[in-house]
This record gives structure tokens, sequence and C-alpha cells, in this order.
């Protein structure tokens, strides 16, 4: 570990971990409202002004639409704080999804998130707007997973690594009529399935993680979120390949137009998040596998983040209490 890769995530960390708080507790009020445009809307807000307390020079590289789309946090924008006379800050590749799972906050369904991977300039890939094709496992799985595979084998392969049979394991598909055949064929092989509406980033960051209870994500999901999930999944060590589903000439035209030469190439997380130093952060908005939801009382809310550091191999988990008054003659009671 460089002494830079270790200031860079030491640096960074827990002030990340402030920015999807902030969005966290934003969209959390809006819980079962029924309006997911205004849970991503009210969520983007809080994480932009958090962003400007933040001592870096970053730049969005994966965002929520170009820049004709803002107020969103749109790909190319610029974030953080402004240094003082003379001092230079840090430039930081930002990969953002403001609010993961916004139909999940709207009916406040489990496992919708704030989540954010940050890298030195150059270490996230800058995926286009499209599906990717992925498979992610945890840490006993790497070097094994083959999207040209059949299901079967890909399911008896990972239930050897995990010292397991194949009726143990427990695949986490997202339930839309583009997996009817990758359903079939998990059933055949004889594997459960965890169906979710939506959500896969959160999905794929507890397959990495021993005692979550589910053990692969299969199926095609966002590309950008898959940038994010592989920032996490090599802070975890986990194993993750994905492709690009490029099925439209004027994909194939913008893919080209950002350098990607090679639109069947087969990517592992370290292709897609290459990043010497990486800082994956990520707030619970409603309760999910691994993060519980906001939580608000009388003077204030409790918030369940988790913050990753590739280069220090931390995990943490933080379990903060935001005060919107002094305590009052009773003190704090944590619900």
């Amino acid at each position: 570990m460089s002494e830079s890769a270790y200031k860079f995530e030491a640096d960074l960390a827990l002030e990340l971990v402030r920015v999807v708080e902030e969005a966290a507790i934003a969209s959390a009020r809006t819980m079962g409202e029924g309006e997911p445009d205004k849970s991503d809307r009210v969520a983007v807000q809080a994480m932009r002004k958090a962003f400007e307390q933040v001592p870096f020079a970053g730049a969005i590289v994966i965002g929520e639409g170009e820049r004709d789309e803002a107020p969103m946090l749109y790909i190319g924008e610029r974030v953080g704080a402004s240094p003082p006379p003379g001092v230079d800050y840090p430039e930081v590749d930002i990969a953002v999804d403001p609010l993961e799972g916004t139909n999940l906050c709207s009916t406040g369904t489990p496992n919708s998130i704030t989540v954010l991977a940050a890298s030195e300039k150059g270490g996230l890939l800058h995926a286009p707007d499209c599906y990717m094709e992925k498979i992610i496992a945890g840490p006993a799985c790497r070097g094994s997973l083959d999207l040209d595979a059949p299901v079967a084998e890909n399911l008896k392969e990972m239930a050897r690594c995990l010292d397991r049979r194949v009726q143990d394991l427990v695949i986490v598909v997202l339930d839309r009529p583009r997996h009817a055949n990758l359903i079939r064929e998990i059933r055949q092989a004889g594997a459960r399935i965890r169906l979710i509406p939506d959500g896969d980033l959160s999905a794929g960051i507890a397959v990495a993680v021993r005692g979550s209870g589910v053990h692969a994500v299969m199926g095609a999901g966002g590309a950008p979120e898959g940038v994010i999930t592989a920032a996490a999944i090599r802070c975890l060590h986990g194993a993750m390949v994905g492709r690009l589903v490029v099925d439209t000439p004027e994909l194939e035209e913008r893919i080209a137009s950002m350098g990607i030469r090679d639109p069947k190439r087969v990517y592992s997380a370290r292709d897609l998040a290459p990043g010497r130093s990486i800082v994956f952060a990520s707030t619970g908005v409603t309760d999910g596998t691994l993060l519980r939801g906001v939580r608000f009382f009388g003077q204030g809310c409790r918030t369940h983040s988790l913050v990753m550091t590739m280069s220090t191999n931390k995990v943490r988990f933080v379990d903060t209490v935001h005060m919107e008054t002094g305590p009052g003659p009773r003190g704090i009671r944590l619900y």
C-alpha cells in the first residue's frame, strides 16, 4: 500500500460518508409518499450540497445523465469545496447513485440506499447508460465466473467454490421480463432464487459479504450501477464479470465516441474500477439486507452506513446519531 493511496482514502472516507448520510436523510423523509421522482430529487439536492464541504476537486464520471439534464448530478459536473488561495485539492472521479431504488423508497420497500464510489482521476470506467450483463459473487468465486458458460455450469462452479450444493445457493435476479429464460434455467439447475423489484447494486454488495444469505447476482442491470458495484467488489475482494449490452446502432456509435473499442469485451471488477485507491460509501434509506434505514426521533435521526477503502482493506459500519437540537433534560434515546 502506497502512502499516497492511504492518505487519499483516509482523508476522504468519512467525508464521503457524510455525503451519503445527508442524501439518505433527505430521501427518507419522502418514504412511502409514492413519488419516486421527488425522492430522487431531494437526494440529489442534499448530496450536491454536502459535496460543497468536501476538500477535493471532484468530477462526476457516472451520474444521472448528461449536462443538459441538470439539476441532476450530471456527467462532467464539478463538485467539492473551493480551495483556499495557494492550495490545490486532489482530483477525484466520482460515481454516484443518489438514491438507488427510488421506487423502493417511494413505497417503503427494503433495500433503498444512497451510494457513491470515488477514486483518483481515471480510476473508474466511464460507462455508457445502457444495460450490462453481470455475474457477481463472493471472494471464493474469483476467477471462476464465465458469462459465456451455461447457467447450470456457472452454478455448479459457484457451488464447488463455496463448498456447498447447487440446491443450497440463493441467486438474486431482478424481476424483469428480460430475465424469464435466466430464471427458468436457474430453477432447472436446482438453485433457489430471490427476485427483487429494484436495487441490484445493493444485492451485488450483499453477495460479497459472508452471512448475508445470498450467493450471487445474475442478469442484466444498468452499466453505470455496474461500475459502482465493481468499486465495492474490489474493496471486498469479490468476484464480478460484466459485458455491455450494445443492441442498437446509436449505442454502438456512442460507446465508440467514449473510447470503448470492443463492445463485446468481458470486464472484471478491476477493469471497471481500475483505481489504485477506492472509497465506497453507502447509507440505508429503508431497512435492507446489510443496512438499516433512517430512523427519526424527536431530536433528530439515526443512520446506518457502510464505508469501504480498498488499499487499507477496511470495511466499516458507521452508526450515526444526527442531532437537530440540543439534548433535552432526559438526554438522547436511541430507537
